[in-house]
C-alpha cells in the first residue's frame, strides 16, 4: 500500500488494526479510497482533496462539518438515521476535520455508507423525482442554517455576469487564435447578456434569499438504498457554500433532463425532456415548496437556463484560452461541450412556457 495513504489513515481517530485500501468511485477531482481496518466491522471513505481546485481545503472541510452537524440534528428530529442520511466527518487525532501532512497533501475521511448505490443518469421519471426529493430535503433541512456563515470556497462560482466578462476578455486576447471559429457561439452569449444578472441582481435586491447550496446537484451525488431504491443521502459536499435555490435546481435540470451527453457533437440530439423536468420539479417542490418565497419559486426555471448558459460560456472561455481548466479527450473538446450547452439553452427557450408550467405540477 502507498505509505502516503497509510500515514493519512493513521492520522485520523480510527480503531487500530491492519489497513487495506482500494480505489473507489470515478471522480475526476479528488482521489478516493475505500478503507477497511482489521477487527473493525465498519468501512471508511478516504479522500485526498485537490488543492488546485479547492485552494483552501480547510475551509471546504469547515463548511462540510458545519452543514453535516446541522443536518444530523434535523435528521434525528425527523426520526431518521443520521449515520445513513448524511455524511459524518471523522476528526483527525489533533481534532481538526482534516489532516494536512505538511507536504501539500490534505486528507479527510468519512464512514462508508453500506448497501447503497448511485446512478449517473435517470432512466425513469420516478428515479429523477426521487432525486428531486433528495436535494429538496437537503434544502429544507438547511432552511434555518445561517448561509452567510459559510466560506465561499470557489469565489464567483455562479456569478454569471462575471463568467460573461471572462469570456469577453478571452475573446479580446484570443491567445490561441481560435476566435475565428467561435464567432457564432460568442454572439449567442452576448445576445443574452441582458439576463445574465437576473439571479445575482435578485439576491442583491433582497428578492431572493441567500441559501446553503450544494452546487453540484447531479444524480450520482445521491446515494440510493439498494433494497428500496429510495434516496437516502446527498454526498460530494465540496462545493457547499452560500448561494441561491435556483442554482441547485438549475444544475439538476441541466445535467439530468438533457437527453444528450454534455459533449454531444450531433446537436440535433440535444433535447430537453419535459417529462424529466416535471418529475424533478414535483419531487423538489414537495420538499421545499412551503419554505420558499414566491419570487424564489419563479426563479427556478431561470436557474436551469442560467446554468446551461454559464457552463456553455465556461467551456467556450476555456477553449479560447487553450484548455487550461477542463480536461479534454479530443481536439476542441471544450468547443463541443460549449456548443451542446448553448443548444440546450436554445431548447429551454423553445419550451419556456412548459418549463414555467412545470412549477404547477
Amino acid at each position: 500500500m502507498d505509505q502516503e495513504i497509510l500515514r493519512a489513515v493513521r492520522a485520523f481517530d480510527l480503531p487500530e488494526g491492519d489497513i487495506q485500501a482500494e480505489s473507489h468511485g470515478n471522480g475526476h477531482i479528488n482521489r478516493t479510497y475505500r478503507i477497511t481496518i482489521s477487527g473493525d466491522s465498519g468501512r471508511y471513505i478516504l479522500q485526498w482533496i485537490n488543492q488546485h481546485v479547492f485552494h483552501h481545503p480547510d475551509q471546504v472541510q469547515e463548511n462540510i462539518l458545519a452543514v453535516t452537524s446541522h443536518l444530523r440534528k434535523k435528521i434525528q428530529a425527523d426520526g431518521g438515521d443520521p449515520e445513513r442520511e448524511t455524511l459524518r466527518v471523522i476528526p483527525a487525532k489533533d481534532g481538526k476535520p482534516y489532516y494536512y501532512d505538511g507536504k501539500g497533501n490534505w486528507w479527510r475521511i468519512f464512514p462508508y455508507i453500506a448497501n447503497t448505490s448511485s446512478r449517473d443518469l435517470p432512466d425513469t421519471t420516478a428515479l429523477f423525482e426521487e432525486c428531486g426529493r433528495a436535494f429538496g430535503r437537503f434544502q429544507r433541512r438547511l432552511n434555518d442554517f445561517p448561509a452567510a456563515s459559510l466560506y465561499e470556497t470557489i469565489p464567483n462560482f455562479h456569478n454569471t455576469p462575471w463568467r460573461l466578462e471572462q469570456l469577453e476578455n478571452a475573446a479580446r486576447k484570443d491567445p490561441e487564435g481560435r476566435l475565428k471559429d467561435i464567432k457564432e457561439e460568442l454572439a449567442f452569449c452576448l445576445k443574452r447578456a441582458e439576463w445574465t444578472g437576473k439571479l445575482t441582481e435578485g439576491l442583491a435586491a433582497g428578492k431572493l434569499p441567500l441559501r446553503v447550496t450544494h452546487n453540484d446537484t447531479k444524480l450520482n451525488n445521491v446515494l440510493l438504498d439498494r433494497e428500496t431504491g429510495r434516496a437516502i443521502c446527498v454526498v460530494d459536499l465540496d462545493t457547499v457554500m452560500p448561494g441561491l435555490m435556483a442554482y441547485d435546481y438549475g444544475e439538476a435540470i441541466r445535467t439530468g433532463a438533457s437527453l444528450a451527453p454534455e459533449d454531444e457533437r450531433d446537436l440535433s440530439k440535444v433535447q430537453l425532456s419535459m417529462d424529466l423536468v416535471k418529475a424533478y420539479t414535483r419531487g423538489f417542490l414537495a420538499e421545499t415548496g412551503s419554505e420558499m418565497v414566491e419570487a424564489e419559486i419563479c426563479s427556478l426555471p431561470w436557474g436551469a437556463r442560467m446554468m446551461a448558459l454559464e457552463n456553455g460560456m465556461r467551456f467556450l472561455t476555456d477553449d479560447l484560452e487553450g484548455d487550461r481548466y477542463f480536461a479534454i479527450h479530443r481536439k476542441r473538446h471544450n468547443l463541443d461541450r460549449a456548443r451542446a450547452q448553448l443548444t440546450l439553452v436554445k431548447r429551454m427557450e423553445e419550451r419556456w412556457d412548459e418549463m414555467l408550467e412545470a412549477l404547477e405540477t
